[in-house]
């Protein structure tokens, strides 16, 4: 999995991250009807390209590389992972 979002955007949701993405793998966006209802972003793993450009767009700083995530938060691997398994 090439970048997991993580426990700064609970509750936050900013969407510079979604724009600054070229391959639209970030969701839900603000346009998707689950967005008022998601507590976080999530990176589709089978979408992302692994370029890095949403991870200095974050302001809470909540977007790593796989290997960058902090222990804490390992479970949102799974997190991201689950967003995309019924879509």
């Amino acid at each position: 999995m090439p970048h997991i979002i993580a426990e700064p955007c609970i509750a936050t949701k900013d969407t510079s991250c979604v724009d600054a993405c070229p391959v639209d793998c970030i969701h839900p966006t603000k346009d998707e009807p689950d967005y008022e209802s998601a507590e976080q972003l999530f990176i589709d793993p089978d979408t992302c390209i692994d370029c890095g450009l949403c991870v200095d767009e974050c302001p809470v700083q909540a977007i790593y590389q796989d290997e960058d995530l902090p222990k804490e938060w390992d479970n949102y691997v799974q997190i991201n992972i689950d967003y995309y398994k019924d879509k």
